[in-house]
Parts: C-alpha cells; sequence; structure tokens
C-alpha cells in the first residue's frame, strides 16, 4: 500500500465517524478541504481500504456545464434532489452505517449541492457518513457551494482539510529516489500531487512546474498509449473498448485507473494537464469522435455530454437539437442553474433560427434564470424575445412576455419598469380576443397593486384574473390570483387570506408549479411578519423545506429573511443577525431581500448599542431610495425611525414619505407601527392600525403589551410598555429591556422613571468592563484582532464580509476610542488594556 504521510489524524477523524454511525442512531457529514492535488482523494482511497462497511462513491464531472445529480446517476435512479436524498435516507435507515463519498464538489450542479443540503441539515437523523470533498482554492466568493457551507455549522458536521506536506515529510518520500527534499519541497510547496508527480519522472532535475513532470512522464508511453490519454483528456470518464490499444500501457504507467464505465485518469490535474497539451486541431477531432460514440446509442445518450461534446465539437446543428433537451432534464430535476446555462448554450449555437423559435428559447432561458436570482440575464433575454414577438406580428405572445417582464423587474428591483411593462402587456390584450394571455395580464396587474399594498385594486384585478382564468382551464392563473387575493387579506388583517394562500399552495403543488409553490411560502411569509401573526409560522418552516427540495434559490433565501424578522422579533437576536448577515454574504441578491437583510442587522446593532446600525441602515436606505412600494420603504423606514429615537435623534425625517404613502394606501399593517413610534417622540396621529397597535395608539398599553405577549414578542411588549403614563408600566418595560439586553432603550425608560421624581431604578448589567475600558464594540474588536495581524482594510472587509466603507468607520472609531493615531498604535494599546 502507498506511503500516506501526515494524514493519521484525518483517518482518524473519519473512521471514528465511521464508528459512530454503526453505533449510534444518527450520522454524520464531514466536510474534506483542501488544494488541487491536496490528497483528499488518496486519504479517501485509503479510507476505504481499512474500512468494511459499505460504501458507495460518486464523483462531479468536469464539464463547461455539469450533468445535473451527476455524482449520483450510478448510485439511485430518483430524479429530483429531495428524490434522491429521501431514497439514500431510506437505504440507510435500512441498513445502518452506510458511507457516502461524493467527490469534487466544487465542479457540482445545482441539484447535486441541493442533496448535499437536504442531508446536511438532517443528518442527525440519517444513520450514515456523508464524505464530501471540494477544492478550497477553487470557491470563489460567490461560488454556490459556499452557501451551502456556510449553513453546515450543526454537532454532527465535521470539517478537515488535507494541508501541504511538511519539508520532513516531503524528505522522506524524496529520499528513496535520491532527490533534494528540501528543494523539492521548495519548488513543489507540498503539494502531494506534485511531489508524486516529480518523483515519478526521469532525469535528476526538479521541474519547475508540474505540467513538465507529468509531461515528462507521458513522454515514456508508446504513441498507442499516448492517443488512449488523450481521448480519455477530453471526455472524464470515457468508457474506452477494452480491445484499445495502449490501455494497458497507460494503466500499468499509472496515469489511468479503473472506474466504474471505463477509465479515467488518477488526478484530475493530469488531465488538464494532457488536455491542455493538445493542438487545436487533435482536440477538435477527439470531440468529434467522442460525439460521434455517444450518437451511436442515442437512447442511452446522456444529454449533457451529448452538448458539451457537440459544442466543442463546432456541431452547431447537434447543439441545438441536444442543449434544449439537457436544459429540460436538468430543470426538471431541479438544476435551473444548469438548465440556464444549456439553454444560453443553444441560443449560442443557434444560427438563422427562425424568430418564433428563437424567442421561444428566450423566454425559457429567462424563466430558469429568474429561478436562480440572475436577473440581468433574464430581463435581458426576455428583452431580446418580446422584439421578435414584436417583429413577426405575434401579439399575444408579445403580450405574455410584456407580463413575465414586469415580474422579472420587479424582481430586480425596478418597480416603475415593472408596472410600465405590466400594463403595455395589459393594454396590449385587451385590444384581443380574452384568453389565457389577459387572465395572466389581470393577474400580473394584481400583483402590481398588491406590491403596493392597495387593497381594492389587488381585490379587482385579482378576481378578475381568476374568474378568466377558471374558464379558459390556466391553472397557473388561478394559482397566482388566489395567492394575490389571500396575501393582500392577509396583509389586511383578515385571516381567511390564508384559506385561498392554502387552495394556491394546493394547486401548485398538485399542478408541479414550483415558482409558485415557493411564492405562496413567501408570501405568507411577508404577511406573517408584517402582523406578526406568528401562529403562522409552520408555514415558514414547511416551506424553507419545500424550497431547499425544488432548488427555488431565490425563495429560500426570503424565507431566511423572513425567518431573520421572526427571530428579531421574539427575542433570538442572534439567530437573527446569523441569518442576516448570512444573507449579506451572498453576491447579488435581489434589493428587497438585501433590505430586509440589511434592516433586521440594524436593528439588532440598534437594540443592543453595541455596534454602530447606521452603516446597515444607510445602506438599506439608498437601496430603497425611489422606491414607492411598502416592501421596500416600509421597513427601512421603521428600523431607521427606531434606531433615531433609541440615539436620541429627529424621528419624523426618517418616518417621511413612507409615513404618508403607508396612510395614503390605507396600509394599517404599516401605519399602526411607524405612528407608534411618532408616539413616543409626543406626535400623536389618528390613522387605521391592526391589532395590537390599534389598542396600543387607543392608549391602552397594558392591554397591548399582554397581545404582544401572546405573539411572543417581548420587545414589541417592552416598546409600548415605554409609552405608558404611569411607573408600573414604565418598571415592567425596563424589566424586560434589560432582560433582553437592549441598553438604549433601557436608558430611554429610565430617563422617564427619573423625570417622575423617582430614584430606586435597578441599573442592570453595564456596559463597561475591565476586560474593555476602551468600551469598544464586539465587532471593533473583531477588526482591531485583524489590524493586529497588519490586514488591510480591504482585506478585512473580505474577511468580515463587510463593505470597505464600513471597515473604515470602525477603524476610525477605534483609534478614536484608544487615543491613538496610526494601526499599529492601535493594536499595542490594545494589548496593554487587555482588550486583545
Amino acid at each position: 500500500m502507498a506511503v500516506l504521510l501526515e494524514r493519521s489524524e484525518h483517518l482518524r477523524v473519519l473512521h471514528a465517524a465511521a464508528d459512530s454511525v454503526r453505533t449510534g442512531p444518527g450520522g454524520a457529514l464531514v466536510l474534506l478541504g483542501g488544494e488541487a492535488g491536496g490528497g483528499k482523494t488518496a486519504l479517501l482511497r485509503r479510507f476505504r481500504a481499512e474500512c468494511d462497511s459499505r460504501l458507495l462513491w460518486g464523483a462531479c464531472d468536469p464539464l463547461f456545464t455539469p450533468r445535473p445529480l451527476g455524482p449520483f446517476q450510478e448510485i439511485v435512479t430518483e430524479s429530483r434532489p429531495h428524490e434522491v436524498a429521501a431514497a439514500l435516507t431510506a437505504d440507510a435507515r435500512a441498513r445502518p452505517g452506510l458511507i457516502l463519498v461524493l467527490e469534487d464538489l466544487h465542479w457540482a450542479d445545482e441539484a447535486t449541492l441541493d442533496v448535499l443540503s437536504l442531508l446536511g441539515r438532517r443528518i442527525e437523523g440519517i444513520p450514515a457518513l456523508v464524505v464530501a470533498t471540494y477544492r478550497s482554492d477553487e470557491l470563489e466568493r460567490g461560488h454556490p457551494l459556499r452557501r451551502i457551507l456556510g449553513e453546515l455549522h450543526s454537532g454532527s458536521v465535521r470539517r478537515l482539510t488535507v494541508e501541504p506536506l511538511s519539508r520532513d515529510a516531503v524528505c522522506v518520500l524524496a529520499e528513496p529516489h535520491g532527490r533534494d527534499g528540501a528543494e523539492l519541497h521548495r519548488v513543489t510547496r507540498g503539494n502531494p500531487f506534485f511531489v508524486t508527480e516529480v518523483l515519478a519522472g526521469a532525469g535528476d532535475e526538479v521541474p519547475l512546474t508540474v505540467r513538465d513532470a507529468v509531461l515528462s512522464r507521458i513522454a515514456r508511453l508508446g504513441p498507442e498509449a499516448m492517443a488512449v490519454l488523450e481521448a480519455v483528456s477530453v471526455a472524464p470518464p470515457y468508457a474506452v473498448p477494452p480491445s484499445a490499444g495502449g490501455l494497458d500501457e497507460a494503466l500499468h504507467a499509472g496515469m489511468l485507473e479503473s472506474v466504474p464505465g471505463g477509465v479515467a485518469f488518477r488526478h484530475e490535474l493530469a488531465r488538464i494537464t494532457v488536455e491542455e497539451s493538445l493542438t487545436p486541431h487533435r482536440r477538435l477531432h477527439l470531440h468529434r469522435w467522442v460525439l460521434r460514440t455517444l450518437l451511436e446509442q442515442p437512447g442511452d445518450a446522456d444529454p449533457s455530454r451529448v452538448a458539451h461534446h457537440a459544442d466543442a465539437a463546432g456541431a452547431a446543428a447537434t447543439v441545438r437539437i441536444w442543449a434544449p433537451i439537457a436544459a429540460e432534464q436538468a430543470a426538471a430535476r431541479g438544476a435551473h442553474r444548469e438548465a440556464a446555462a444549456q439553454y444560453a448554450r443553444a441560443l449560442r449555437n443557434a444560427g438563422p433560427l427562425p424568430a418564433a423559435e428563437r424567442a421561444t428559447l428566450l423566454e425559457r432561458r429567462s424563466y430558469e434564470c429568474y429561478l436562480t436570482e440572475q436577473t440581468t440575464e433574464s430581463v435581458a433575454a426576455l428583452r431580446e424575445a418580446i422584439r421578435l414577438r414584436r417583429e413577426i406580428g405575434d401579439r399575444p405572445g408579445e403580450g405574455a412576455a410584456l407580463t413575465a417582464l414586469a415580474r422579472r423587474l420587479w424582481c430586480g428591483g425596478l418597480s416603475d419598469e415593472a408596472t410600465r411593462a405590466g400594463r403595455a402587456g395589459l393594454r396590449l390584450l385587451e385590444g384581443l380576443p380574452p384568453g389565457p394571455e389577459l387572465a395572466e395580464a389581470y393577474s400580473s396587474e394584481s400583483s402590481t397593486w398588491l406590491n403596493l399594498e392597495s387593497y381594492p385594486g389587488t381585490m379587482e384585478y385579482g378576481e378578475r384574473a381568476l374568474r378568466l382564468a377558471e374558464e379558459h382551464g390556466v391553472p397557473d392563473v388561478v394559482v397566482h390570483s388566489l395567492n394575490n387575493i389571500g396575501t393582500m387579506q392577509l396583509l389586511a388583517g383578515e385571516p381567511e387570506g390564508i384559506g385561498k394562500l392554502e387552495r394556491s399552495l394546493a394547486l401548485a403543488d398538485r399542478a408541479g408549479l414550483e415558482e409558485h409553490i415557493g411564492r405562496a411560502y413567501i408570501h405568507v411569509g411577508w404577511a406573517m411578519t408584517r402582523t406578526r401573526a406568528y401562529h403562522l409560522l409552520s408555514w415558514l418552516e414547511r416551506g424553507m423545506d419545500a424550497c431547499e427540495d425544488l432548488g427555488l434559490e431565490a425563495w429560500s433565501s426570503y424565507l431566511v429573511a423572513y425567518r431573520a424578522r421572526h427571530r428579531l422579533d421574539t427575542g433570538r437576536w442572534d439567530d437573527a443577525a446569523r441569518d442576516a448577515r448570512s444573507l449579506l454574504r451572498s453576491t447579488g441578491p435581489a434589493p428587497l431581500l438585501r433590505i430586509l437583510a440589511l434592516t433586521v442587522a440594524g436593528l439588532v446593532a440598534a437594540r443592543r448599542g453595541a455596534e454602530d446600525p447606521w452603516p446597515d441602515l444607510d445602506e438599506a436606505r439608498e437601496l430603497a431610495k425611489g422606491q414607492s412600494e411598502l416592501q421596500y420603504c416600509a421597513p427601512v423606514a421603521a428600523a431607521r425611525a427606531e434606531a433615531a429615537w433609541l440615539a436620541g435623534r429627529p424621528v419624523e425625517e426618517e418616518l417621511g414619505e413612507t409615513f404618508e404613502l403607508a396612510v395614503h394606501w390605507q396600509a394599517a399593517g404599516v401605519t399602526g407601527e411607524l405612528a407608534w413610534l411618532r408616539v413616543l417622540t409626543g406626535t400623536e396621529t389618528a390613522v387605521p392600525a391592526l391589532e395590537p397597535y390599534r389598542t396600543q395608539l387607543g392608549g391602552d398599553v397594558e392591554a397591548a403589551a399582554q397581545q404582544w405577549r401572546a405573539r411572543g414578542c417581548p420587545y414589541d411588549a417592552a416598546l409600548a410598555l415605554a409609552g405608558a403614563p404611569h411607573e408600573a408600566g414604565l418598571r415592567a418595560a425596563l424589566a424586560e429591556f434589560q432582560r433582553l439586553g437592549a441598553g438604549p432603550a433601557a436608558a430611554i425608560v429610565t430617563r422617564r422613571l427619573r423625570s417622575l421624581g423617582l430614584r430606586d431604578i435597578p441599573r442592570g448589567p453595564q456596559r463597561r468592563t475591565r476586560n474593555n475600558p476602551a468600551e469598544l464594540t464586539r465587532r471593533e474588536i473583531e477588526v482591531l484582532a485583524l489590524i493586529r495581524q497588519g490586514m488591510s482594510n480591504v482585506e478585512i472587509a473580505e474577511r468580515l464580509f463587510l463593505s470597505t466603507k464600513t471597515v473604515h468607520h470602525h477603524v476610525s472609531a477605534i483609534l478614536r476610542k484608544l487615543g491613538v493615531a496610526r494601526r499599529g498604535q492601535a493594536a499595542a494599546e490594545a494589548v496593554r488594556l487587555g482588550v486583545l
């Protein structure tokens, strides 16, 4: 057995996890990271050789557009992520002790990552060990795997990293070959694959690159073996016929190994080296050869592979046929990002396609991009489709595309453009005989009024859409309009709205309308958090599972945002901040989604008084600027007004136009909250409001506080009592604020009690401690620790997932509090004071 140095602790962890799975009720997930060539596969092969458990092994392919559920194609027959996860779970429970290895998840498709997420979140109840490997050096900030890694935090999840070999270990390996181990370590930096390839090469000199080492080794093979390597390099893994000359030589040389269904390179870096060494003509010839082989058995051909090789072979006609098939297959398996990429491939190779067919491809790509938060791409594709529909005089198609564009634009934060697009489509379709397209346009117009939170407009167009959709048998419009009506009723405080949403969800589920399934859950989340109707919390929990199962990334993110708000309202501030920060770490979320996260993060900071909330709240204000919809404006106005009240700043200027907008639309779910913030600063206004705000604004703050407690909202209960005119209510508010750690609000109530002539007021926990005499916030201490490590503001921003401007703000505050002028002095002073 090959020597495996400096991996004993990794093997111990893997064996311990396998033993716990065999003997315990739950399972374990091991996330194994490391650089390319770091020895992850070698470690797992040794683990497989040493353990006697049943082991399943799957790997992702390095295709331009990954195969949906690629690692599972040889393991299970199910076609959707939740079905795959359910099948593996059932298998593990039937025969406990299963070990599942998933390799190279940096190449994983969206559906495969959904399976990993499902297994990871439920691993404590699954008697299986899942080992997932990935290249940590290939996970750029926006990589989809990063989100999964950030979500998995349970005690059953272990993280391992294979580090480069030490100088001593390289010297041990080099000694039998008579090589200079120190020099070898310097050149390879301890990368196990590089070390192995150099030692396997001929000659005494150490090559400057691993490419040289691999090519030097290949040069010793015969032309037939080289031909096999070249063929396998463009089609990993590829089934080479047993009679192929040179196959045995390539296997014996250690370049290839047998895998289920064929052969593959022992290491991906070697495959890349061989593929990159091919001349363009030779590469084209090989892709064409692979493509012919795949098409000889079209019934067994994988559409993703055919499209990949056809694209590389320049076979545009074949791409036009197979890429849409691959896209449909990917979408059916929940791999919507891969589906969008396949439609893009089809469009690149479309050539002089008839306008109607091209428009259809563009519309399908737009939809798949829409499902995966690629809003810019979605809008661009749909605009081009609209142009083509208009050119050929397809007025129903143009109207339908304009209606769809309205939704895409709204998701991108372009509300006014969305309204114009939707109404242009509606005008066009109202001039045609009534049909399914008009029903959809009516439902879109209802949605526009819903986003404005106008009850009359939402209900009028929603009911028109519902009647027309039922008449013409258009289930997706029935589902959409029921959702609009039910959501508006919930926002207006009418509990019967949940019945409409239940019917909408049931119909969507029955018809497989994934987008509308997600929409039902996020709209309940919106209405639930707006009206604090937390008896509906089970919808949020069910929705997160459903959207994960269906691969609906954007919808899942909105549900996390609403969960963050629920956690904020119910006093779980650490959890709320964690949810908000996880959303803010994501790249390019929709503006509304970012606003929801920023306002939660800002309120946690403002209520605790431990951090400066204004960087988050200023960014939220910028994102909401120019928006006329309360979904955007109301969270920002409420959060900024509360933070201003807590800081002793004017509240009215933060409410401004948003309060007027809420009153104009009679949005009782918004007006009550904003009006109470005015009351706390001495300005009273009679407005329509939902409970408990209605009772609160009527002066019975004790009854309102009871209602808030019944909803599980302790801070809101204390905020109601903060407006009490007498000692008992104020003392109750103070006690609750102190229990929650809401220092600024507690200080305000304390001042009110003192203004009544009271002196025996509990002080509560103090912020200033001997361990932090400079009164640095927790975030400032984090920044200071990184300053001490010599990091720049840009590096600190990257590490803490903050903007550079925010880091600059923190650094300035640190220097001021410590009374120093330079960063180096700040670190030294912090050490002297015992802060670090």
